[in-house]
């Protein structure tokens, strides 16, 4: 790392810390980020300043704390690239954004239509759509995994016998959080259009990891999460394509998305409001604006570059540990900032435990990719996840804190 990178640190406060008497090195951003002090500054900001409801009041505090969730809604979109504003809803994470799609389009499906997923998918990409096929008939298939770790990636040639014009919808991840594979989105988008399927992109783990233009992908949704991507939980992003979101109907209903109210019904707003019933999560979505800030300033290409060397350095020095199975892409593969791995003779959950004596934090399980794991004969896997405050000096501890587990289980 070099020292550039080595301020970034400086930023996150929770990482000044020990763990069991050990500096901590934290290894679990696939499943949430550490927050910047910018980003906890906005939260209190918010708080000690302008805490109020939005869009209603005429006050100050209200017109204030207005003017900030709105522009925290133009800085996605800017961040992202959206065309309008108007094409950012907020939501608590990427789990409601495509709960928020899968839920409408069931209501335009029909027997003999068909869902397209893939093998990789996260439970949340995936239970969803499972959802949608039963509510409305119609048929739920998947594009499969090559290689018997994955290695290589998907199968795009099996694409011309799936992807046919019975397909409604095509729902895919831009990067696995178990495999760690970077999967080609604007092809897979493009080739969703020429048969008329509607594309939906699970951004969770790519969204704060490098450049993201929804533009160019040419996606019709993409749902993310803001806690991975250095912004607060509990909040996250569906984009949809306007002329989209207006053909939606509202997931929720009640105050603040309504044009009018009578006794006989209601009227709802255009999106992204109608999506928005209730009071929003105001701090939150500012506190996002800002992490949006943040990772700019770091600049995301220069985020990317470094999350994937780091990747990189760990599948060379793991791929050196006995008896170690990697999953996802090989040497000279596209890969993430993450890699996940499994020892026939220690369980994920050991491993974890372990290294958190250590003063490591890991993530040790199925990660939400359940059947995967079954495709792979595998019912967990250890996951080593990095973002920009994570070090070279950090894979060397995670390295000797393994040769520490194996020599234990071992017996020596």
């Amino acid at each position: 790392m070099n020292a550039a990178w080595k301020n970034v640190r400086a930023d996150f406060p929770i990482l000044h810390q020990q763990v069991h008497g050990k500096p901590l090195v934290y290894l679990d951003n696939a499943a949430t980020a550490q927050k910047p002090r910018a980003v906890i500054d906005a939260l209190v900001r918010y708080y000690e300043r302008d805490n109020s409801n939005v869009h209603r009041g005429l006050h100050a505090l209200s017109m204030r704390a207005t003017d900030a969730y709105e522009g925290a809604r133009a800085r996605i979109a800017k961040f992202i690239n959206a065309a309008d504003p108007a094409e950012i809803i907020f939501t608590r994470g990427t789990t409601e954004g495509i709960n928020i799609v899968a839920r409408s389009v069931a209501a335009t499906l029909k027997p003999g239509d068909v869902i397209l997923c893939t093998e990789m998918e996260h439970h949340s990409n995936l239970v969803p759509w499972q959802q949608a096929a039963r509510a409305s008939g119609a048929t739920l298939k998947y594009l499969p995994v090559l290689g018997a770790d994955a290695e290589g990636g998907l199968d795009l040639a099996a694409l011309d016998a799936l992807l046919t014009p019975a397909v409604k919808v095509f729902a895919f991840t831009h990067i696995s959080n178990t495999l760690g594979g970077i999967n080609p989105v604007a092809e897979l988008c493009r080739r969703a259009r020429a048969v008329g399927a509607l594309s939906v992109i699970d951004a969770a783990q790519s969204i704060g990891h490098g450049p993201f233009d929804a533009r160019a992908i040419g996606a019709d949704y993409v749902a993310f999460s803001g806690h991975k991507m250095c912004g607060p939980t509990g909040i996250g992003v569906l984009y949809g394509r306007r002329a989209l979101l207006d053909t939606l109907a509202p997931d929720e209903t009640g105050g603040g998305m309504v044009v009018t109210v009578d006794y006989a019904g209601a009227k709802w707003k255009p999106a992204p409001e109608r999506f928005e019933a209730g009071t929003p999560n105001i701090a939150d979505a500012i506190a996002l604006g800002a992490a949006c800030d943040y990772l700019d300033a770091l600049g995301r290409d220069e985020i990317a570059r470094h999350d994937q060397a780091l990747a990189a350095l760990a599948y060379e020095k793991l791929s050196a540990l006995p008896g170690i199975r990697l999953i996802g892409p090989g040497r000279g593969g596209v890969r993430s900032g993450l890699v996940s791995f499994a020892f026939a003779e220690v369980h994920a959950h050991d491993v974890v435990t372990f290294a958190d004596e250590d003063g490591i934090a890991l993530r040790g399980g199925h990660h939400c990719n359940q059947p995967l794991m079954r495709k792979l004969g595998l019912t967990s896997t250890t996951r080593a996840s990095f973002y920009v405050y994570n070090s070279e000096e950090e894979i060397d501890a995670l390295v000797t804190s393994l040769r520490r587990i194996l020599k234990f289980f071992a017996g020596g």
